[in-house]
């Protein structure tokens, strides 16, 4: 995808120069363009500007994938037990830390057969900015919680807010990972009517849909048991991120 955003972008600067004579604005223009699209580029994890990222399952059947971002939290233990009880497997992104705080659940996670992604020690609200060093610091530390905690490893890793350069990118390249997006974002963390996130969700869903969901609210326990009624009324079955 990048690589047309550049083309596009290239021959448009060219045609815009041309046209208006290379004056001073028009270079500024053209600058402002590109600031504007590399941003967008960054933050907009399905474009794949940086880096290349799962973001849904080829398939002409009707399957979602459920992934929950953020945990464990003392909510994750409702979620598994309502998953249990739909005989339904989901892909959990842990964060290191959370990892720490609750150990038990991120064990009980693995041995109910759910499938891990890292999701960073930290979760820093400065990712977008920290050097490939400390990215690459934060990934591995992860890796380290799981291993000690649930003698557990994994390739698949997802970027915190979705944030992605390429700092990142090379991050994500040397620690061996798989990025892992979304083209179902729920915005669960940032909308307060539970209606509101269902019928986003339930709207936005395709064959092959990725689900992002974070399992750190009674508010989303609640979305996710009107969505499984959903899933099982329409005939969707689910899959993991293998």
């Amino acid at each position: 995808m990048k690589h047309y955003l550049f083309i596009l972008f290239y021959l448009f600067c060219n045609a815009f120069i041309y046209a208006f004579q290379g004056t001073f604005w028009v270079y500024l223009f053209c600058f402002l363009m590109f600031s504007a699209i590399v941003v967008w580029g960054s933050f907009d994890i399905g474009l794949g500007y940086f880096v290349n990222s799962i973001t849904h399952k080829k398939t002409k059947i009707k399957e979602v994938a459920l992934t929950f971002d953020d945990g464990p939290t003392e909510f994750t233990p409702k979620f598994l037990d309502l998953l249990q009880e739909n005989n339904i497997k989901a892909t959990f992104f842990c964060i290191g830390k959370q990892i720490e705080k609750y150990p038990e659940t991120f064990q009980r996670i693995i041995s109910e057969g759910h499938t891990i992604g890292n999701h960073t020690y930290s979760h820093s609200n400065q990712t977008g900015f920290l050097s490939t060093s400390k990215m690459i610091e934060e990934i591995e530390k992860c890796d380290g919680v799981m291993l000690k905690t649930g003698n557990f490893k994994t390739d698949l890793y997802r970027p915190p807010f979705g944030v992605t350069n390429p700092n990142i990118a090379k991050a994500i390249n040397k620690t061996g990972k798989k990025s892992v997006g979304w083209n179902v974002r729920s915005l669960d963390t940032i909308t307060e009517d539970e209606n509101k996130i269902y019928r986003k969700v339930a709207k936005g869903l395709q064959k092959g849909s990725i689900i992002l969901l974070h399992d750190t609210s009674e508010k989303t326990y609640n979305v996710l048991v009107n969505l499984l009624v959903f899933l099982e009324r329409e005939k969707y079955s689910t899959f993991t991120i293998e």
